[in-house]
């Protein structure tokens, strides 16, 4: 009645303290005479093009059906910023889309006649942020010299609410989840979907459920930082529902011989963490985060960032895009030939088959990987050159149509539709070939930097076997690492390949 909304798309977490993001086992459909199952929807093809397939059949997430929300995160040089970009009402039509121009006549209309500005978002001072991450009621930030910052944003879209984004929701003296640094670079979270390690305790959990503990490893915020190395915050006080309690500490600061010295970008695959550094790659085992080792090093000159989709680690430097064979993630091999040359590539995503670069003047570049050692560029994306200054993309799901969301600098965040039933009548299937259509621009009061990855909805397991979310039934539970490898690899540890025949 006061248009307030007190509570907004904020997935509870399960009695168990999964993830809420349920899964349920179905009966296999191998006994179709039609249209059945392959050998190659379940082992590695021999023509090595089913990487995506085996992340989904694994249940590893394909970032294809990650859900942005009401509000897109946005980091900015001197701000964080909520954004909103859909409607309200259901359907919950991404503003300038093919579904709102149908569902939303009017107000299409007007946004065009606003020349594609979006018009509501609420922002709040900060540092330099080049990494955020907005999980339940929570924005993580890292901001560089300012540090480590949890924001609340739980009233982000009331308007009973004078200050949307807030440091302080009790009192400076009753809450601080602020963590000083010397140059806080990035802020990964091993999963952004809600969950609660402390409450997955007991028989109920465990033996009747029949269910996995979780991996020591989601107790924490993982934070880079460019002189101190890998900062360790654990933040399972924040998913109590207790606002008294909130005060963060470093549980780690580990950075031995400046091993991680200029650490600017972080991936997290389960329990092993890539980390970017002015040395190259360094790849951390955190199966006991508070003492971490180092499990490998991969020397290449000047990367920027990285991605990962089940045996690739795909990563950006100065020159382009390579590929890294991470298997094992103990023996990273770069796949030689397995390169793209252009200029200026910043942070990547990886949306089933495709991957979606930020490349700074040229704009979004997109890339076919479904052969992850024989990357092809699909297309350069420049929006008539509204999209000249790309830091960072991130894709989404919304209704009938994938969006891409891109940090575009100087000129704020842009919002690109990249499927809908106008520009592919047959855009169905696994891994439709995107067609990039320009939707919207919200200019961010400073410089895009970052934006924050969708809830990742098809992701129940980690790349180590760690259990993420709920399972719906007595004993359902994802695979374990050893279970998956049975998959994939040989006796000896090496892939085996099949074709369908």
């Amino acid at each position: 009645a006061n248009r307030e909304k007190i509570y907004i798309q904020q997935p509870p977490i399960a009695a168990s303290g999964y993830s809420s993001q349920a899964f349920n086992p179905h009966f296999p459909h191998t006994e179709r005479l039609s249209e059945t199952k392959q050998c190659t929807d379940c082992h590695l093809s021999k023509a090595n093009d089913n990487n995506a397939i085996m992340a989904q059949l694994l249940m590893l997430g394909t970032n294809a059906v990650n859900f942005v929300g009401h509000y897109a995160w946005v980091g900015s040089e001197s701000h964080v910023t909520g954004v909103e970009v859909t409607e309200w009402e259901e359907p919950q039509a991404v503003i300038g889309s093919y579904l709102h121009r149908y569902a939303y006549p009017d107000f299409y209309q007007q946004h065009q006649e606003k020349q594609g500005i979006l018009q509501t978002a609420f922002d709040h001072r900060a540092g330099t942020t080049n990494c955020l991450q907005m999980r339940g009621e929570y924005l993580y930030a890292a901001e560089g010299s300012k540090g480590f910052r949890v924001y609340d944003i739980a009233s982000i879209a009331n308007k009973g609410i004078s200050q949307r984004i807030i440091t302080a929701p009790a009192s400076p003296l009753g809450h601080d989840t602020h963590i000083a640094s010397a140059n806080a670079t990035c802020v990964v979270l091993p999963s952004n979907q809600p969950i609660r390690p402390s409450q997955n305790t007991g028989k109920l959990m465990r033996e009747i459920n029949q269910e996995q503990p979780f991996a020591p490893i989601y107790n924490y915020a993982l934070i880079s930082d460019a002189q101190e190395g890998l900062i360790l915050v654990d933040i399972d006080t924040l998913m109590d529902g207790d606002p008294t309690n909130n005060f963060l500490q470093r549980a780690l600061t580990w950075n031995p011989d400046n091993i991680l010295k200029g650490a600017r970008h972080m991936t997290v695959g389960g329990n092993y963490v890539y980390v970017v550094v002015d040395k190259g790659l360094v790849v951390l085992d955190l199966s006991q985060p508070l003492t971490p080792k180092v499990a490998a090093v991969l020397a290449l000159p000047n990367l920027r960032a990285s991605a990962l989709q089940f045996r690739y680690l795909f990563v950006t430097d100065a020159e382009g895009l390579k590929v890294v064979d991470v298997t094992h993630p103990s023996q990273p091999r770069l796949v030689p030939e397995a390169s793209l040359s252009f200029s200026d590539a910043q942070k990547i995503y990886i949306s089933r088959t495709y991957g979606y670069i930020a490349a700074g003047r040229q704009g979004l570049l997109i890339v076919d990987l479904e052969k992850p050692e024989q990357p092809r560029v699909v297309q350069t994306y420049n929006a008539e050159g509204r999209i000249n200054d790309a830091r960072d993309v991130v894709v989404g799901a919304t209704n009938a149509s994938m969006i891409a969301y891109v940090a575009d600098g100087k000129n704020g965040l842009q919002v690109v539709q990249l499927t809908s039933p106008e520009s592919q009548p047959n855009f169905y299937g696994f891994s439709p070939r995107p067609v990039p259509q320009w939707i919207a621009n919200y200019p961010t009061a400073s410089a895009a930097l970052s934006l924050s990855r969708g809830l990742e909805r098809d992701r129940g397991v980690d790349e180590t076997g760690g259990q993420i979310a709920v399972f719906g039934r007595k004993g359902a539970r994802p695979l374990n690492k050893a279970e998956m490898e049975k998959l994939y690899l040989d006796e000896a540890g090496q892939p085996w390949f099949v074709e369908d025949k």
